[in-house]
Protein backbone atom coordinates (compact mmCIF):
# COMPACT_ATOMS: atom_id res chain seq x y z
CA UNK A 1 0.00 0.00 0.00
CA UNK A 2 2.44 2.79 -0.91
CA UNK A 3 0.87 6.16 -2.38
CA UNK A 4 3.12 8.78 -3.83
CA UNK A 5 3.30 10.62 -0.70
CA UNK A 6 4.61 7.48 1.46
CA UNK A 7 6.85 5.56 -0.45
CA UNK A 8 10.12 7.89 -0.32
CA UNK A 9 9.30 7.99 3.57
CA UNK A 10 10.52 4.25 4.23
CA UNK A 11 14.23 3.57 2.79
CA UNK A 12 15.32 -0.38 3.15
CA UNK A 13 12.91 -0.83 5.76
CA UNK A 14 13.58 2.56 7.83
CA UNK A 15 12.26 5.62 9.28
CA UNK A 16 13.43 8.70 6.91
CA UNK A 17 13.60 11.66 9.71
CA UNK A 18 14.78 13.77 7.10
CA UNK A 19 10.88 14.31 5.34
CA UNK A 20 8.47 15.87 7.49
CA UNK A 21 4.71 15.60 7.04
CA UNK A 22 1.70 18.14 7.33
CA UNK A 23 -1.59 16.93 8.25
CA UNK A 24 -4.30 17.68 5.10
CA UNK A 25 -7.30 18.21 6.43
CA UNK A 26 -8.81 17.13 2.40
CA UNK A 27 -6.59 13.79 2.87
CA UNK A 28 -7.87 13.03 6.79
CA UNK A 29 -11.58 12.95 5.78
CA UNK A 30 -11.15 10.74 2.64
CA UNK A 31 -9.28 8.35 4.89
CA UNK A 32 -11.65 8.25 7.62
CA UNK A 33 -14.93 8.28 5.13
CA UNK A 34 -12.37 5.01 3.16
CA UNK A 35 -12.46 3.47 6.92
CA UNK A 36 -15.96 3.54 7.34
CA UNK A 37 -16.44 2.10 3.82
CA UNK A 38 -14.16 -0.89 4.50
CA UNK A 39 -15.87 -1.21 8.16
CA UNK A 40 -19.46 -1.47 5.99
CA UNK A 41 -17.59 -4.12 3.93
CA UNK A 42 -18.16 -6.29 6.34
CA UNK A 43 -21.55 -6.03 6.97
CA UNK A 44 -21.88 -6.28 3.42
CA UNK A 45 -20.21 -9.71 3.31
CA UNK A 46 -22.37 -11.44 5.88
CA UNK A 47 -25.65 -10.54 3.21
CA UNK A 48 -23.73 -11.79 0.86
CA UNK A 49 -22.91 -14.91 2.18
CA UNK A 50 -25.54 -15.68 3.78
CA UNK A 51 -27.53 -14.26 1.06
CA UNK A 52 -25.89 -17.11 -1.41
CA UNK A 53 -26.07 -20.30 1.68
CA UNK A 54 -28.77 -22.14 2.97
CA UNK A 55 -31.29 -20.53 5.34
CA UNK A 56 -30.12 -23.16 7.82
CA UNK A 57 -26.55 -21.95 7.88
CA UNK A 58 -27.80 -17.75 7.86
CA UNK A 59 -27.45 -17.30 11.77
CA UNK A 60 -24.12 -18.74 11.49
CA UNK A 61 -22.48 -16.53 8.88
CA UNK A 62 -24.00 -13.63 10.40
CA UNK A 63 -22.61 -14.45 14.04
CA UNK A 64 -18.77 -15.42 12.59
CA UNK A 65 -18.66 -12.39 10.43
CA UNK A 66 -19.73 -10.33 13.34
CA UNK A 67 -17.72 -12.40 16.40
CA UNK A 68 -14.86 -11.98 14.06
CA UNK A 69 -14.61 -8.69 13.21
CA UNK A 70 -15.04 -7.68 17.01
CA UNK A 71 -11.92 -10.00 18.12
CA UNK A 72 -10.13 -8.83 14.87
CA UNK A 73 -10.16 -5.39 15.93
CA UNK A 74 -9.03 -5.69 19.20
CA UNK A 75 -6.16 -8.33 18.46
CA UNK A 76 -5.35 -5.34 15.93
CA UNK A 77 -5.41 -2.57 19.11
CA UNK A 78 -3.63 -4.71 21.13
CA UNK A 79 -0.67 -6.22 18.75
CA UNK A 80 -1.74 -6.19 15.47
CA UNK A 81 -0.70 -2.75 14.73
CA UNK A 82 2.94 -2.86 16.15
CA UNK A 83 3.30 -5.86 14.60
CA UNK A 84 2.75 -5.04 10.99
CA UNK A 85 4.27 -1.15 11.24
CA UNK A 86 6.22 -1.32 13.97
CA UNK A 87 9.96 -1.10 13.47
CA UNK A 88 11.08 -3.93 11.13
CA UNK A 89 12.97 -6.81 12.99
CA UNK A 90 14.56 -8.95 10.78
CA UNK A 91 12.47 -7.79 7.74
CA UNK A 92 9.98 -10.14 8.82
CA UNK A 93 7.76 -9.11 11.51
CA UNK A 94 7.33 -5.36 13.49
CA UNK A 95 8.52 -4.61 16.91
CA UNK A 96 6.60 -3.69 20.09
CA UNK A 97 6.97 0.13 19.63
CA UNK A 98 3.04 0.89 19.20
CA UNK A 99 1.70 -2.02 21.33
CA UNK A 100 -1.86 -1.59 22.39
CA UNK A 101 -1.81 1.52 20.03
CA UNK A 102 0.75 3.51 22.59
CA UNK A 103 2.50 6.32 20.49
CA UNK A 104 -0.33 6.20 18.20
CA UNK A 105 -0.43 9.62 17.71
CA UNK A 106 -4.07 11.55 16.82
CA UNK A 107 -2.60 14.89 15.60
CA UNK A 108 0.44 14.08 13.72
CA UNK A 109 1.55 11.72 10.92
CA UNK A 110 3.77 8.32 10.68
CA UNK A 111 6.26 7.05 8.57
CA UNK A 112 3.93 5.07 6.60
CA UNK A 113 1.16 8.04 5.83
CA UNK A 114 2.38 12.05 5.72
CA UNK A 115 -0.55 13.70 5.66
CA UNK A 116 -3.09 11.88 7.73
CA UNK A 117 -3.08 11.35 11.71
CA UNK A 118 -1.13 8.29 12.83
CA UNK A 119 -4.74 7.27 14.40
CA UNK A 120 -6.52 7.37 11.45
CA UNK A 121 -3.88 5.49 9.61
CA UNK A 122 -4.09 2.34 11.89
CA UNK A 123 -7.55 2.56 11.93
CA UNK A 124 -7.91 2.32 8.20
CA UNK A 125 -5.02 -0.55 8.31
CA UNK A 126 -7.60 -1.96 11.11
CA UNK A 127 -10.22 -2.91 8.66
CA UNK A 128 -8.27 -4.37 6.15
CA UNK A 129 -7.03 -6.88 8.87
CA UNK A 130 -10.26 -7.59 9.97
CA UNK A 131 -11.71 -8.59 6.94
CA UNK A 132 -9.32 -11.05 5.72
CA UNK A 133 -9.75 -13.71 7.77
CA UNK A 134 -13.28 -13.41 7.12
CA UNK A 135 -13.27 -13.88 3.46
CA UNK A 136 -12.40 -17.73 3.86
CA UNK A 137 -15.94 -17.96 5.82
CA UNK A 138 -17.60 -18.66 2.67
CA UNK A 139 -14.86 -21.44 1.76
CA UNK A 140 -15.47 -23.76 4.42
CA UNK A 141 -19.63 -22.80 5.68
CA UNK A 142 -21.36 -25.63 7.00
CA UNK A 143 -18.27 -27.34 8.02
CA UNK A 144 -16.40 -25.42 10.91
CA UNK A 145 -17.93 -24.80 14.10
CA UNK A 146 -17.86 -21.91 16.99
CA UNK A 147 -15.29 -23.19 19.00
CA UNK A 148 -12.52 -23.92 15.86
CA UNK A 149 -13.32 -20.97 14.14
CA UNK A 150 -12.30 -18.52 16.94
CA UNK A 151 -9.29 -19.97 17.13
CA UNK A 152 -8.32 -20.72 14.02
CA UNK A 153 -9.16 -16.99 12.46
CA UNK A 154 -7.50 -15.43 15.36
CA UNK A 155 -4.18 -17.82 14.81
CA UNK A 156 -4.14 -17.25 11.29
CA UNK A 157 -4.21 -13.77 11.52
CA UNK A 158 -1.31 -13.64 13.65
CA UNK A 159 0.89 -16.18 11.50
CA UNK A 160 -0.12 -15.31 8.42
CA UNK A 161 -1.64 -11.71 8.27
CA UNK A 162 0.76 -9.83 10.43
CA UNK A 163 3.72 -10.87 8.85
CA UNK A 164 2.48 -11.02 5.16
CA UNK A 165 1.54 -7.08 5.86
CA UNK A 166 4.79 -6.16 7.37
CA UNK A 167 7.11 -7.87 4.91
CA UNK A 168 4.80 -5.93 1.93
CA UNK A 169 3.65 -3.14 3.60
CA UNK A 170 5.75 -2.42 7.08
CA UNK A 171 8.87 -1.90 5.92
CA UNK A 172 9.74 -5.77 5.73
CA UNK A 173 12.11 -7.08 3.02
CA UNK A 174 9.97 -7.10 0.23
CA UNK A 175 8.68 -3.31 0.59
CA UNK A 176 11.88 -1.71 -0.85
CA UNK A 177 14.53 -2.17 -2.84
CA UNK A 178 15.63 -4.63 -4.33
CA UNK A 179 12.81 -6.68 -4.33
CA UNK A 180 9.84 -3.93 -3.92
CA UNK A 181 7.08 -5.63 -4.18
CA UNK A 182 3.89 -3.43 -4.89
CA UNK A 183 0.37 -4.18 -3.84
CA UNK A 184 -1.82 -1.17 -3.72
CA UNK A 185 -4.75 -2.49 -1.69
CA UNK A 186 -4.30 -6.14 -0.87
CA UNK A 187 -4.25 -8.01 -3.90
CA UNK A 188 -1.26 -9.95 -2.10
CA UNK A 189 -1.60 -9.70 1.28
CA UNK A 190 -5.60 -10.39 1.51
CA UNK A 191 -6.73 -12.31 -1.46
CA UNK A 192 -3.97 -14.08 -2.73
CA UNK A 193 -3.19 -15.27 0.93
CA UNK A 194 -7.24 -15.75 2.00
CA UNK A 195 -7.65 -17.66 -1.32
CA UNK A 196 -4.95 -19.91 -1.22
CA UNK A 197 -6.08 -20.46 2.77
CA UNK A 198 -9.48 -21.01 1.38
CA UNK A 199 -8.50 -23.68 -1.02
CA UNK A 200 -6.39 -25.66 1.83
CA UNK A 201 -9.77 -25.63 4.14
CA UNK A 202 -11.74 -26.90 1.37
CA UNK A 203 -9.32 -29.72 1.08
CA UNK A 204 -8.80 -30.65 4.40
CA UNK A 205 -12.23 -30.29 5.60
CA UNK A 206 -13.44 -32.18 3.04
CA UNK A 207 -16.58 -32.20 0.99
CA UNK A 208 -19.79 -31.88 2.47
CA UNK A 209 -22.18 -34.96 2.75
CA UNK A 210 -24.79 -33.57 -0.12
CA UNK A 211 -21.93 -32.42 -2.20
CA UNK A 212 -22.46 -34.39 -4.76
CA UNK A 213 -26.93 -34.35 -4.67
CA UNK A 214 -26.27 -30.24 -5.66
CA UNK A 215 -22.80 -30.65 -7.35
CA UNK A 216 -21.65 -28.73 -4.79
CA UNK A 217 -23.98 -26.04 -5.45
CA UNK A 218 -27.03 -26.15 -3.32
CA UNK A 219 -30.35 -23.50 -3.95
CA UNK A 220 -29.75 -19.74 -2.72
CA UNK A 221 -31.72 -19.14 0.47
CA UNK A 222 -31.87 -15.66 -0.51
CA UNK A 223 -30.54 -13.91 -3.61
CA UNK A 224 -32.12 -10.37 -3.05
CA UNK A 225 -30.13 -10.41 -0.07
CA UNK A 226 -27.54 -11.82 -1.89
CA UNK A 227 -27.82 -9.02 -4.33
CA UNK A 228 -28.12 -6.53 -1.67
CA UNK A 229 -24.79 -7.22 0.18
CA UNK A 230 -22.43 -7.52 -3.67
CA UNK A 231 -23.84 -3.86 -3.75
CA UNK A 232 -23.08 -2.74 -0.91
CA UNK A 233 -19.32 -4.44 -1.17
CA UNK A 234 -18.94 -2.41 -4.51
CA UNK A 235 -19.80 0.44 -3.38
CA UNK A 236 -17.06 -0.03 -0.14
CA UNK A 237 -14.59 -1.58 -2.56
CA UNK A 238 -14.07 2.48 -3.51
CA UNK A 239 -13.16 3.49 0.17
CA UNK A 240 -11.37 -0.25 -0.02
CA UNK A 241 -9.26 0.71 -3.16
CA UNK A 242 -9.12 4.59 -3.27
CA UNK A 243 -8.43 5.12 0.50
CA UNK A 244 -5.28 3.28 0.11
CA UNK A 245 -3.89 6.30 -1.76
CA UNK A 246 -3.53 7.96 1.56
CA UNK A 247 -4.69 11.46 -0.21
CA UNK A 248 -7.93 12.99 -2.01
CA UNK A 249 -5.64 12.76 -5.02
CA UNK A 250 -5.29 11.58 -8.70
CA UNK A 251 -3.73 8.49 -7.67
CA UNK A 252 -7.43 8.43 -5.57
CA UNK A 253 -9.09 8.96 -8.53
CA UNK A 254 -7.14 6.59 -10.49
CA UNK A 255 -8.36 3.82 -8.11
CA UNK A 256 -11.76 4.61 -8.57
CA UNK A 257 -11.70 4.74 -12.00
CA UNK A 258 -9.72 1.61 -12.65
CA UNK A 259 -12.19 -0.30 -9.93
CA UNK A 260 -14.98 0.34 -11.62
CA UNK A 261 -13.77 -0.11 -15.16
CA UNK A 262 -12.34 -3.41 -13.87
CA UNK A 263 -15.39 -4.34 -11.99
CA UNK A 264 -17.75 -4.11 -15.19
CA UNK A 265 -15.88 -5.55 -17.72
CA UNK A 266 -15.20 -8.89 -15.19
CA UNK A 267 -19.26 -9.27 -14.95
CA UNK A 268 -20.03 -8.78 -18.63
CA UNK A 269 -17.13 -11.55 -19.13
CA UNK A 270 -18.94 -13.70 -16.26
CA UNK A 271 -22.77 -12.77 -17.99
CA UNK A 272 -21.35 -14.22 -21.62
CA UNK A 273 -19.83 -17.12 -20.27
CA UNK A 274 -22.45 -18.49 -18.23
CA UNK A 275 -24.87 -17.57 -21.45
CA UNK A 276 -22.64 -19.57 -23.95
CA UNK A 277 -22.95 -22.54 -21.60
CA UNK A 278 -26.25 -22.47 -20.25
CA UNK A 279 -28.40 -20.84 -22.69
CA UNK A 280 -29.84 -18.09 -20.03
CA UNK A 281 -28.27 -15.52 -17.66
CA UNK A 282 -28.13 -16.35 -14.10
CA UNK A 283 -28.31 -13.34 -11.13
CA UNK A 284 -25.57 -15.38 -8.43
CA UNK A 285 -23.20 -15.23 -11.49
CA UNK A 286 -23.48 -11.73 -12.21
CA UNK A 287 -23.05 -11.31 -8.28
CA UNK A 288 -19.82 -13.53 -8.80
CA UNK A 289 -18.38 -11.53 -12.02
CA UNK A 290 -18.69 -8.64 -9.67
CA UNK A 291 -17.02 -9.32 -7.03
CA UNK A 292 -13.90 -11.10 -9.12
CA UNK A 293 -13.29 -7.86 -11.02
CA UNK A 294 -13.29 -5.66 -7.62
CA UNK A 295 -11.15 -8.29 -6.01
CA UNK A 296 -8.61 -8.78 -8.58
CA UNK A 297 -7.99 -5.02 -9.42
CA UNK A 298 -7.85 -4.28 -6.15
CA UNK A 299 -3.70 -4.41 -5.81
CA UNK A 300 -3.38 -2.72 -9.34
CA UNK A 301 -5.90 0.03 -9.01
CA UNK A 302 -3.53 2.65 -8.12
CA UNK A 303 -0.88 2.16 -10.90
CA UNK A 304 -1.97 1.11 -14.06
CA UNK A 305 -4.42 2.72 -16.60
CA UNK A 306 -7.77 2.49 -17.39
CA UNK A 307 -6.93 0.11 -20.84
CA UNK A 308 -5.03 -1.81 -18.49
CA UNK A 309 -7.79 -2.08 -16.21
CA UNK A 310 -10.18 -3.10 -18.67
CA UNK A 311 -8.18 -5.92 -20.28
CA UNK A 312 -7.44 -7.06 -16.67
CA UNK A 313 -11.04 -6.86 -16.12
CA UNK A 314 -11.69 -9.63 -18.68
CA UNK A 315 -8.93 -11.54 -17.42
CA UNK A 316 -10.34 -11.90 -14.13
CA UNK A 317 -13.61 -12.73 -15.51
CA UNK A 318 -12.44 -15.39 -17.77
CA UNK A 319 -10.08 -17.16 -15.27
CA UNK A 320 -12.10 -16.85 -11.87
CA UNK A 321 -15.20 -18.54 -13.84
CA UNK A 322 -12.93 -21.37 -15.31
CA UNK A 323 -11.26 -21.48 -12.33
CA UNK A 324 -14.80 -22.28 -10.48
CA UNK A 325 -15.64 -24.96 -13.49
CA UNK A 326 -12.16 -26.81 -12.78
CA UNK A 327 -11.89 -26.92 -8.68
CA UNK A 328 -15.63 -27.46 -7.93
CA UNK A 329 -16.62 -28.80 -11.04
CA UNK A 330 -13.99 -30.76 -12.48
CA UNK A 331 -11.90 -31.76 -9.09
CA UNK A 332 -14.44 -31.73 -6.82
CA UNK A 333 -13.48 -29.61 -3.97
CA UNK A 334 -16.12 -28.05 -2.22
CA UNK A 335 -15.33 -24.23 -1.47
CA UNK A 336 -18.56 -23.42 -1.00
CA UNK A 337 -18.96 -20.22 -2.00
CA UNK A 338 -16.07 -20.33 -4.10
CA UNK A 339 -13.26 -18.03 -2.04
CA UNK A 340 -10.19 -19.56 -4.22
CA UNK A 341 -11.06 -18.75 -7.37
CA UNK A 342 -13.34 -15.65 -6.88
CA UNK A 343 -10.64 -13.62 -4.37
CA UNK A 344 -7.54 -15.92 -4.98
CA UNK A 345 -7.08 -16.54 -8.67
CA UNK A 346 -8.34 -12.67 -9.34
CA UNK A 347 -6.28 -11.60 -6.42
CA UNK A 348 -2.76 -13.45 -8.13
CA UNK A 349 -3.82 -12.42 -11.44
CA UNK A 350 -4.15 -9.00 -10.29
CA UNK A 351 -0.94 -8.55 -8.67
CA UNK A 352 1.29 -9.95 -11.31
CA UNK A 353 -0.31 -7.79 -13.85
CA UNK A 354 1.16 -5.10 -12.01
CA UNK A 355 4.87 -6.27 -13.43
CA UNK A 356 2.95 -5.40 -16.93
CA UNK A 357 1.14 -2.62 -16.64
CA UNK A 358 2.42 -0.62 -13.51
CA UNK A 359 3.08 3.25 -14.78
CA UNK A 360 4.82 6.12 -12.84
CA UNK A 361 2.81 8.44 -14.95
CA UNK A 362 -0.04 7.21 -12.88
CA UNK A 363 1.69 6.89 -9.55
CA UNK A 364 4.79 8.35 -9.09
CA UNK A 365 5.48 6.88 -6.16
CA UNK A 366 5.32 2.84 -7.32
CA UNK A 367 7.18 1.78 -10.10
CA UNK A 368 7.29 1.39 -14.14
CA UNK A 369 6.33 -2.49 -15.45
CA UNK A 370 7.54 -4.95 -18.38
CA UNK A 371 5.66 -2.65 -20.83
CA UNK A 372 6.88 0.68 -19.72
CA UNK A 373 10.22 -0.62 -19.72
CA UNK A 374 10.81 -2.48 -16.53
CA UNK A 375 10.98 -6.07 -16.28
CA UNK A 376 12.80 -6.54 -12.66
CA UNK A 377 9.04 -4.86 -11.36
CA UNK A 378 7.49 -8.26 -12.87
CA UNK A 379 9.97 -11.11 -10.43
CA UNK A 380 9.26 -8.59 -7.64
CA UNK A 381 5.64 -9.22 -8.00
CA UNK A 382 6.56 -13.11 -8.88
CA UNK A 383 8.40 -13.16 -5.58
CA UNK A 384 5.78 -11.70 -3.55
CA UNK A 385 3.08 -13.82 -4.66
CA UNK A 386 4.87 -17.01 -4.66
CA UNK A 387 5.89 -15.39 -1.11
CA UNK A 388 2.34 -14.98 -0.19
CA UNK A 389 1.16 -18.81 -1.56
CA UNK A 390 3.35 -20.51 -0.03
CA UNK A 391 3.33 -18.97 3.82
CA UNK A 392 -0.40 -18.97 3.77
CA UNK A 393 -1.14 -21.97 2.39
CA UNK A 394 1.57 -23.87 4.76
CA UNK A 395 0.00 -22.58 7.58
CA UNK A 396 -3.10 -22.65 6.91
CA UNK A 397 -2.30 -26.30 5.77
CA UNK A 398 -1.31 -26.90 9.35
CA UNK A 399 -4.30 -25.06 10.96
CA UNK A 400 -6.70 -27.40 9.82
CA UNK A 401 -5.12 -30.59 9.87
CA UNK A 402 -4.98 -29.89 13.39
CA UNK A 403 -8.09 -28.95 13.88
CA UNK A 404 -9.32 -32.08 11.84
CA UNK A 405 -7.15 -34.34 14.29
CA UNK A 406 -8.34 -32.79 17.43
CA UNK A 407 -11.82 -33.34 15.99
CA UNK A 408 -11.47 -37.06 16.42
CA UNK A 409 -11.01 -36.57 20.20
CA UNK A 410 -13.27 -34.04 20.80
CA UNK A 411 -16.25 -34.53 17.95
CA UNK A 412 -17.58 -30.60 18.44
CA UNK A 413 -15.11 -28.80 16.24
CA UNK A 414 -16.57 -29.70 12.65
CA UNK A 415 -19.90 -31.02 11.14
CA UNK A 416 -19.08 -35.13 11.60
CA UNK A 417 -22.52 -36.63 10.44
CA UNK A 418 -25.02 -36.10 7.81
CA UNK A 419 -27.68 -35.41 10.54
CA UNK A 420 -25.73 -32.56 11.79
CA UNK A 421 -25.40 -31.47 8.66
CA UNK A 422 -29.25 -31.56 7.68
CA UNK A 423 -29.80 -29.75 10.91
CA UNK A 424 -27.13 -27.13 9.96
CA UNK A 425 -24.86 -24.75 12.19
CA UNK A 426 -27.86 -22.62 13.12
CA UNK A 427 -29.85 -25.65 14.61
CA UNK A 428 -26.66 -27.45 16.74
CA UNK A 429 -24.91 -24.22 17.86
CA UNK A 430 -27.40 -21.26 18.50
CA UNK A 431 -30.22 -20.42 20.95
CA UNK A 432 -32.50 -18.55 18.86
CA UNK A 433 -32.79 -21.01 16.28
CA UNK A 434 -36.34 -22.05 17.87
CA UNK A 435 -37.17 -18.01 17.44
CA UNK A 436 -35.65 -18.17 13.81
CA UNK A 437 -37.84 -21.20 12.95
CA UNK A 438 -40.75 -19.23 14.41
CA UNK A 439 -40.47 -16.00 12.08
CA UNK A 440 -38.82 -17.91 9.05
CA UNK A 441 -39.41 -21.28 8.46
CA UNK A 442 -43.14 -20.90 9.09
CA UNK A 443 -43.88 -18.90 6.36
CA UNK A 444 -41.60 -21.00 4.47
CA UNK A 445 -44.07 -24.46 5.82
CA UNK A 446 -46.65 -22.81 4.61
CA UNK A 447 -45.83 -22.54 1.00
CA UNK A 448 -44.62 -25.53 1.03
CA UNK A 449 -48.10 -26.66 2.58
CA UNK A 450 -49.69 -24.61 -0.22
CA UNK A 451 -47.50 -26.15 -2.99
CA UNK A 452 -47.82 -29.50 -1.95
CA UNK A 453 -51.86 -29.27 -1.84
CA UNK A 454 -51.65 -27.52 -5.65
CA UNK A 455 -49.86 -30.40 -6.45
CA UNK A 456 -52.35 -33.06 -4.47
CA UNK A 457 -55.42 -31.32 -6.36
CA UNK A 458 -54.04 -31.36 -9.61
CA UNK A 459 -53.06 -35.09 -9.88
CA UNK A 460 -56.30 -36.38 -8.47
CA UNK A 461 -58.18 -33.88 -11.11
CA UNK A 462 -55.74 -35.78 -13.56
CA UNK A 463 -56.94 -38.93 -11.99
CA UNK A 464 -60.54 -38.49 -12.39
CA UNK A 465 -59.70 -37.38 -16.31
CA UNK A 466 -58.06 -40.69 -16.61
CA UNK A 467 -60.83 -42.85 -15.30
CA UNK A 468 -63.62 -40.87 -17.22
CA UNK A 469 -61.32 -41.42 -20.45
CA UNK A 470 -60.99 -44.96 -19.40
CA UNK A 471 -65.20 -45.40 -18.85
CA UNK A 472 -65.78 -43.43 -22.08
CA UNK A 473 -63.23 -45.55 -24.14
CA UNK A 474 -64.90 -48.92 -22.68
CA UNK A 475 -68.59 -47.65 -23.64
CA UNK A 476 -67.69 -46.87 -26.79
CA UNK A 477 -66.37 -50.66 -27.06
CA UNK A 478 -69.01 -52.04 -25.53
CA UNK A 479 -71.33 -50.36 -28.40
CA UNK A 480 -69.48 -51.47 -31.26
CA UNK A 481 -69.27 -55.20 -30.04
CA UNK A 482 -73.30 -54.77 -29.18
CA UNK A 483 -74.07 -53.29 -32.56
CA UNK A 484 -71.83 -56.21 -34.52
CA UNK A 485 -73.64 -58.86 -32.64
CA UNK A 486 -76.87 -57.12 -33.86
CA UNK A 487 -75.84 -56.64 -37.61
CA UNK A 488 -74.49 -60.55 -37.11
CA UNK A 489 -77.68 -61.32 -35.56
CA UNK A 490 -79.83 -59.66 -37.77
CA UNK A 491 -78.26 -60.81 -41.15
CA UNK A 492 -80.84 -63.52 -42.74
CA UNK A 493 -81.72 -64.96 -39.61
CA UNK A 494 -84.88 -62.90 -38.61
CA UNK A 495 -85.98 -60.34 -36.24
CA UNK A 496 -83.79 -60.37 -33.10
CA UNK A 497 -86.80 -58.82 -30.51
CA UNK A 498 -88.98 -61.71 -32.38
CA UNK A 499 -89.73 -64.85 -29.40
CA UNK A 500 -89.24 -67.41 -32.71
CA UNK A 501 -85.53 -66.52 -33.61
CA UNK A 502 -83.46 -68.93 -32.58
CA UNK A 503 -81.65 -68.62 -29.35
CA UNK A 504 -83.30 -64.82 -29.04
CA UNK A 505 -83.29 -65.16 -25.03
CA UNK A 506 -80.15 -65.98 -25.14
CA UNK A 507 -78.97 -63.47 -27.09
CA UNK A 508 -80.71 -61.05 -25.48
CA UNK A 509 -79.31 -61.81 -22.23
CA UNK A 510 -75.99 -61.47 -23.52
CA UNK A 511 -76.33 -57.90 -24.95
CA UNK A 512 -78.24 -56.84 -22.05
CA UNK A 513 -75.30 -57.14 -19.98
CA UNK A 514 -73.21 -55.16 -21.64
CA UNK A 515 -76.28 -52.29 -21.26
CA UNK A 516 -79.43 -50.88 -23.02
CA UNK A 517 -78.53 -48.98 -26.50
Amino acid sequence: MVSGLTSKRIVNGGFNPDIDCTIDDGDTAWVTVSSILVLAMMSALAFFEAGLSRKKETLTIFSQIWIGLAVLALCWILFGYTLVFGPTQGGVIGGLDYIAFLNVDLAKCSQHALSIPHAIFAIFQMMFACITPLLMTGAFAERLRWRAYIVFIVVWEFLVYYPLAHIIWGGGFLSHQPLDTLDFAGGIVIHTSSGIAALVCALVFGRRKDFDDHHGEPHPSNLPLAAIGAALLWMGWFGFNAGSALSSSSIAVAAVLNTQAAACTSTVVWLFMFWVQNKKPSLVSLLNGSIAGLAGITPASGYITVHSALVIGLLLGAFSYLGIYVLKHKLKIDDALDVSSVHGITGLIGSIAIGFCATTKVNPGGADGVFYGNGWQLLAQIVGVALALFWSGLVTFILAISIRLLNRKYPYLLVNTREEEEQGLDGLEFAEISAYEETVSRDALELMLNDLEKKRLYHMRKLIDTQQEQFMLEQKQRKKFVDNVRVSLSSGRGNLDSPSTPNAAATQSILSSYGTY
